[in-house]
């Protein structure tokens, strides 16, 4: 069974096939990725609560810390509202591009907000304005060694995936710009908020790649198999307005001044999730995201 399983992986999900093959054959194939962890996520490794840190101590370990860049900031809003958090990318310098601090810092973050009984929503923008997320730091990647760039990659597929699977609500905030891993990054929440003029799009076909953080499975699942392909084989870029129209985007609204229009959408939307019963929203999400799980399985029993 558990061989057709991945037979069946590799058929209907390729993107993820490499991150699945890692959690089958155990540690043994991935030492230079636990090895890479360890280097690159200190403050997770060294905590003394583990992965079942709270919340607020993860924002303790962070604050402390002196000589690792926030690239990937978390806090707590202060509202009537109870438990919203809001995740918020930090790097202005390459327009947020997703590179190892900040891969690990997320991931840090995710561990937190899933071990956290305080948390009911979370949000995710940037604090860069005009820009959510460039996807990839390509530049990063260049001066890895080879054996170092595949348990990156898969790193950072894997957290999109733990964003997706947290078990309260994520509202993506789009502001600005969201390409190629920006916007798969924006596919793993439940809720996509975008200002009238962002810029989205899976663009990585102009270089000669494809997405590889989920985008070909989840862009279908909101606006249908045929749709994504051209988006996807024509590396098309959509405003707002556009996403919303397809229904890659729940709202798209007016810009402010400030460029936060969506965020503050978003933060609407949060209070009315975080006044509603915890328990509930925590099992509606998961009864709805059976069918669309990235690790759904497709199965001829009822």
């Amino acid at each position: 069974p558990d061989n057709q399983k991945i037979r069946l992986w590799y058929q209907y999900y390729p993107t993820m096939f490499s991150s699945l093959l890692f959690r089958r054959m155990g540690n043994s194939l991935r030492p230079s990725l636990r090895d890479y962890s360890r280097k690159q996520a200190p403050q997770l490794m060294s905590t003394p609560a583990g992965v079942g840190a709270s919340y607020s101590a993860f924002k303790l370990t962070r604050s402390s810390s002196t000589d690792t860049p926030v690239d990937f900031e978390v806090k707590e809003l202060q509202d009537d509202a109870p438990g919203i958090v809001v995740f918020a990318f930090n790097r202005p310098e390459v327009k947020n591009a997703l590179g190892r601090n900040l891969v690990a810092q997320m991931e840090s973050a995710i561990i937190s907000a899933r071990n956290s009984r305080d948390t009911r929503v979370v949000i995710l923008r940037s604090n860069v304005p005009g820009v959510f997320c460039a996807g990839a730091d390509l530049k990063e990647r260049k001066t890895m060694k080879e054996e170092e760039v595949g348990p990156a990659v898969a790193r950072g597929r894997q957290a999109m995936t733990d964003l997706s699977e947290l078990p309260v609500p994520v509202i993506a905030a789009i502001d600005g710009v969201a390409l190629g891993g920006g916007l798969e990054i924006a596919l793993a929440c439940d809720m996509r908020i975008m200002a009238n003029n962002a810029k989205v799009g899976l663009v990585e076909t102009r270089l000669a790649i494809i997405p590889g953080a989920g985008g070909t499975q989840r862009l279908p699942r909101l606006v249908g198999i045929a749709r994504a392909k051209e988006l996807i084989f024509c590396a098309k870029v959509l405003s707002g307005k556009e996403a919303q129209d397809i229904g890659l985007a729940e709202y798209a609204v007016e810009q402010n001044e400030a460029g936060d229009a969506a965020y503050h959408r978003a933060v609407e939307i949060a209070r009315e999730i975080a006044n509603k019963g915890p328990v509930a929203i925590k099992q509606a999400k998961k009864s709805n995201q059976h069918w669309s799980s990235d690790r759904f399985v497709y199965s001829t029993k009822g």
